[in-house]
């Protein structure tokens, strides 16, 4: 793992993403609902993920230990190995971004795409931001959403992670990928007329998720803007059980997912957004607002009027502003 400042498909609640942005500004298309908890529960009552959930007794514990130095430490153990489970499109670039390939995995042996939007350099360097985006797969609509990042003068890249889209590696939901975001950060920020020092972090949904995971793992980014991602890997993989390829016997698998479990350990200040819609996020993010605070971490709320997709354009404009106040 990089750490230094590091087929067949089936198609499930996120194989709709890779259209997203489409269907959020396209006329007369219905618009697709991504809700992070909300699941269809089993047939026989209650699965053992969802038994593993009850013993966490309301809320995963909060540790003392340090979430970077834990990930040097911690591997985690795939059962079942292969690609994401989410459907996909093939890797065509949007006509308005460039593709570049960034390295990542053990030995770097994994080449994977990302896409830049295209810029000119100036004699000031650029600040630019790192977006993950939902679901499990890349799609040209994610990156029809990186407009107003764009128009308000950053560099932008959206990296596809192991096992997305037909590429190489193996799908371990929320951790491998965590080092997959970490390679995309240091290609970005050698990218020719970026700002080191002007780099931010955001995500939505999944991607939320991993932006709270990486901003826990480096101090690389002057903030993170974590979008209707869930901080409870007990309450996302009870919900979501075909997503597991861990053992789910070691608590340690869920614990290095949760980022309430290192509240106290986000390295840059950052604002969580969700939906007013989305009232099932709001227990679990107050507390990892309250646990974050509670270590020194700055740390700030917001909900924009809307569902999981139809406040997304509002929470990007806002990430934006926190993003300048932030640099400013």
């Amino acid at each position: 793992m990089t750490m230094s400042d590091d087929n067949t498909f089936r198609p499930n609640r996120r194989g709709v993403l890779a259209g997203l942005a489409a269907a959020l500004f396209a006329p007369n298309i219905v618009r697709a609902a991504d809700d992070s908890t909300a699941g269809p529960k089993p047939a026989d009552g209650k699965s053992a993920v969802a038994k593993n959930e009850e013993k966490a007794a309301d809320a995963p514990p909060l540790l003392s230990g340090d979430y970077a130095k834990e990930r040097h430490l911690f591997r985690t153990d795939l059962l079942s190995k292969g690609p994401a489970p989410d459907i996909y499109e093939p890797l065509v670039t949007p006509s308005t971004a460039d593709q570049l390939f960034y390295r990542s995995g053990v030995g770097s042996e994994l080449e994977l795409v990302a896409w830049v939007s295209r810029y000119t350099r100036t004699a000031k360097p650029k600040p630019a931001v790192l977006f993950l985006h939902g679901g499990n797969a890349i799609g040209q609509g994610h990156w029809q959403l990186m407009k107003p990042y764009i128009e308000a003068g950053y560099v932008v890249m959206i990296p596809s992670m192991r096992g997305e889209n037909g590429q190489k590696g193996n799908f371990s939901g929320f951790y491998d990928e965590v080092s997959d975001v970490l390679a995309a950060s240091n290609r970005l920020r050698h990218l020719p007329g970026v700002d080191p020092h002007r780099m931010f972090l955001a995500g939505h949904s999944v991607g939320g998720t991993l932006t709270m995971l990486v901003a826990m793992s480096t101090r690389r980014f002057r903030a993170a803007a974590p979008i209707s991602g869930n901080p409870d890997a007990y309450a996302f993989f009870s919900r979501y059980p075909q997503d597991i390829r861990f053992n789910t016997k070691n608590p340690r698998e869920y614990q290095m997912r949760s980022p309430l479990c290192y509240a106290h350990n986000f390295k840059c200040p950052m604002k969580l957004f969700h939906g007013t819609e989305e009232a099932h996020f709001d227990s679990r993010l107050a507390l990892l607002a309250k646990r974050a605070t509670a270590g020194g971490v700055k740390m700030d709320m917001e909900t924009m009027p809307g569902s999981h997709n139809s406040a997304l354009p509002g929470e990007i404009e806002q990430s934006i502003r926190f993003f300048e106040s932030v640099a400013a």
